[in-house]
């Protein structure tokens, strides 16, 4: 393993973080609690409003789970850290948007890692799979996001028989958002994580709990719980600084300045 398999850069309000372990990016109980570091610090930095993930290199994204680290002692159950793995798909209260940057083959973990961000951008070359089945075991975050993100029958073959759908067929089903060719993608994720960081970070943060929050309740219960702001982002918005700026913001027909207070 590298020294340093999670690299950071920070470009304003944007988070930048690269999975970099050579050759397929694979993740291992050292570089699983390591990102959680970084995607916590990341949640609670007040400065910090985007992040944008993506693989090193040209052909992995991330290959999942390191079953070469596995072979020599890394118990699949063993210690994540903070996020469980990779760092984002347990990571309780992040509400700030989150751009995986798909630069080639998402397997397993992998595709289970750039589902658990809020945008998912990918080079044309990118592939998708969940090959768990094939040795046995289960995709368990896969089995609990995909059949909510694409059509049920198609996130039940791709569980079921670890087939791969290359990046057109991810965009079909909506399991992208947008492709790009690979020597543009990092640069359209930069626009898009740019454009996220000049808005309101209260207003995301009410909106990312409110999604998590409200998956299994009835509409009416939803909005009971928003009108009375029973929801602490939703409370803080409410009564910010952030709030009034847009009303007198529009009011003098000029663009709002966002503090995230």
């Amino acid at each position: 393993m590298r020294e340093n398999p999670v690299k950071t850069t920070v470009n304003g309000h944007v988070l930048e973080v690269v999975l970099d372990r050579p050759k397929a990016n694979a993740i291992d109980l050292v570089t699983s609690r390591r990102m959680g570091e970084v995607f916590a610090g990341f949640r609670d930095d007040p400065d910090l409003r985007v992040a944008v993930l993506t693989g090193g290199g040209e052909k992995f994204f991330c290959a999942g789970w390191d079953l070469k680290a596995a072979a020599d002692g890394d118990a699949v159950d063993g210690d994540y850290g903070i996020g469980g793995f990779g760092g984002l798909q347990e990571l309780r209260g992040l509400n700030k948007p989150v751009i995986a940057a798909v630069n080639g083959i998402a397997c397993g973990g992998g595709l289970e890692l750039a589902l658990s961000a809020d945008i998912i951008l990918a080079a044309d070359h990118a592939s998708f799979a969940l090959p768990e089945i094939r040795s046995g075991t289960v995709a368990d975050a896969a089995s609990v996001k995909l059949p909510k993100r694409i059509p049920y029958h198609i996130a039940m073959e791709m569980l079921f028989t670890g087939r791969w759908i290359d990046a057109d067929e991810a965009a079909r089903w909506g399991l992208v958002n947008r492709l790009f060719p690979a020597a543009d993608l990092m640069a359209e994720a930069r626009k898009m994580a740019e454009l996220l960081a000049s808005g309101p970070p209260l207003v995301y943060a009410a909106i990312k709990e409110i999604v998590r929050e409200v998956e299994d309740m009835t509409f009416q219960d939803a909005m009971n719980r928003i009108t009375k702001r029973q929801f602490e982002t939703v409370d803080r918005l409410y009564a910010s600084e952030d709030q009034m700026e847009g009303a007198r913001a529009f009011a003098e027909g000029r663009d709002p300045v966002w503090k995230g207070r």
